[in-house]
């Protein structure tokens, strides 16, 4: 089943079509909400609720465009908002999560590859606690442009905002992190 199928089944009312949709973008909403959030048990609850609020709203969703950037819209919304209630001063859980490792290893896809497994477990944390200290909103700008591709134009749409806007929050948030990080250069 594809997409388009499985919209038009939900549309049908059967839930059957949210399994292929579930299993489709669940990963990358729940990483994204990660990012933003900072914790998994809070990123899972925020991609569940999105995904049945995706539900409910699929009677006005227009089948001419992807499902993909209307659903993760909902996502990194919420984990917006989630972020902003939480402290600022949470921190990620260090607990040998791999799925914290995976995401932050993308984001560093980029630099340079350190020496030894220590420096790199080192780096990793120090990613971890550079990216939970942007606001949540330099936080979504990260994600969607660094982890999901998204352009500066979508970025933009997603948070109901124009593309200079998108721009400034990541130069700021590019300009933070690299202050934070300064250490491992």
């Amino acid at each position: 089943m594809d997409e388009a199928k499985a919209i038009t089944q939900l549309k049908a009312g059967d839930i059957g079509g949210l399994q292929m949709l579930v299993e489709m973008y669940q990963i990358d909403a729940i990483q994204a909400a990660c990012l933003i959030t900072g914790d998994r048990v809070i990123a899972e609850d925020i991609v569940q609720t999105a995904f049945l609020r995706a539900f409910d709203k699929i009677k006005g969703f227009d089948e001419t465009r992807p499902f993909r950037p209307w659903f993760l819209r909902i996502v990194i919304n919420d984990s917006i908002k989630a972020s902003s209630q939480q402290s600022r001063n949470v921190a990620l859980s260090d607990d040998g999560d791999e799925n914290y490792a995976f995401v932050l290893r993308k984001l560093a896809e980029n630099i340079r590859e350190p020496e030894s497994s220590i420096e790199q477990e080192e780096l990793v944390s120090e990613m971890r606690q550079a990216i939970i200290q942007l606001s949540p909103t330099q936080r979504a700008a990260i994600v969607m442009h660094y982890f999901l591709n998204l352009s500066t134009v979508d970025s933009a749409s997603q948070l109901n905002c124009s593309p200079g806007t998108i721009r400034w929050h990541l130069s700021m948030a590019r300009k933070r992190l690299r202050n934070l990080l300064a250490p491992f250069k």
